[in-house]
């Protein structure tokens, strides 16, 4: 093969608060061949997540801030179109974080081939993927919920707050779910065996909204969402309950004298709390380990998943600005290919 044409989508402005799709641009470009120890590979699917906003305001942050005319950075699975590593053969379907690119010649190191099985390809970077991980080691690890605790989860119907609330329900836990309009929430109930769902958008106060759902105060809170939701949560904890944090969705993209902050910390030693945050790729050496528990529960029927799939690589951007208005139903996907 010699160079193919292929299109990528870029940085364009560095975003100072909430995406729009003009931050970003999409260009065609011509991707070369492979050398020893890469691939060339064809995109199937993309992820779109809202963490990747703390890369585009030009700020580092737990990762190096994107410089303009950068690539998106994502997970994404592919087709290997060709291979100078031994370990890959043209066919074979991998996973990598090579970002929103129609076409890419990637490093066959830190790639993970993907075995035919019952999911979908797309489901390699939702359930069996970084939001499926930060659900099971945000729960069992950090929160690590016994039988007859009360688990609260923001975002229930995201990509890690749905799986969050299933593992929960598997330790024997009680599972409340926060999400934000009435279809989510019955979904979260009648379709992943929540206890109950607060929609966030109905409620005036919040935190008496939880109090209602969880009386006997909440033991283990997994956050995916920071600013007034957690604050409002904190004043509903349990006695040396766990605070989980996994996202920050509320304060992506806002300046840090504009964000809403915690009122409600006087709660951490009152209640004896332990609040911990957590990157997943800190348990990378267990990854194997809780992708292979994970597809069991997904094929004898115990775990449910849904994805939210646009169609084409310049989808991307209008879809990831949806993210931060509520527009997404399942995990977030593009498929290129």
């Amino acid at each position: 093969m010699s160079t193919l044409p292929s299109r990528q989508v870029v940085l364009a402005r560095h975003i100072p608060r909430l995406p729009e799709p003009e931050h970003f641009r999409v260009e065609r470009v011509d991707v070369g061949e492979p050398q020893d120890g890469e691939l060339r590979v064809k995109t199937l699917f993309a992820s779109v997540d809202p963490g990747t906003l703390a890369r585009l305001g030009g700020v580092d942050s737990y990762a190096p801030a994107l410089k303009l005319g950068e690539v998106i950075g994502s997970a994404a699975a592919g087709e290997v179109l060709e291979s100078r590593d031994a370990r890959y053969a043209v066919g074979d379907v991998v996973v990598g974080s090579w970002g929103w690119r129609e076409h890419a010649v990637v490093s066959a190191r830190g790639l993970r081939k993907v075995e035919p099985g019952a999911e979908s390809v797309s489901a390699e970077l939702g359930v069996l993927g970084i939001p499926g991980l930060t659900a099971y080691f945000g729960i069992l690890d950090l929160g690590r919920p016994q039988a007859g605790d009360t688990v609260l989860v923001s975002s229930a119907a995201g990509a890690v707050g749905s799986i969050s609330g299933q593992i929960a329900k598997r330790q024997g836990a009680r599972a409340v779910g926060i999400a934000g309009g009435p279809e989510k929430c019955r979904w979260v109930v009648e379709a992943l065996g929540f206890d109950a769902c607060i929609d966030y958008r109905a409620e005036k106060d919040l935190a008496a909204a939880i109090r209602r759902e969880c009386p006997q105060g909440v033991s283990v809170y997994l956050d995916n969402v920071g600013g007034s939701t957690l604050d409002a949560a904190l004043t509903c904890m349990a006695m040396k309950g766990r605070v989980v944090v996994s996202g920050l969705v509320a304060d992506y993209g806002v300046p840090p004298e504009a964000r809403a902050g915690l009122k409600n910390t006087p709660f951490l030693i009152i209640q004896r709390l332990r609040m911990e945050g957590f990157v997943v790729f800190d348990y990378a050496a267990r990854f194997g380990e809780a992708r292979a528990e994970l597809r069991r529960w997904l094929q004898d029927g115990s775990l449910r998943h849904r994805e939210h799939i646009v169609d084409g690589l310049e989808s991307a951007p209008a879809v990831f600005a949806g993210l931060f208005r509520g527009e997404n139903f399942g995990r977030a996907v593009v498929r290129v290919a």
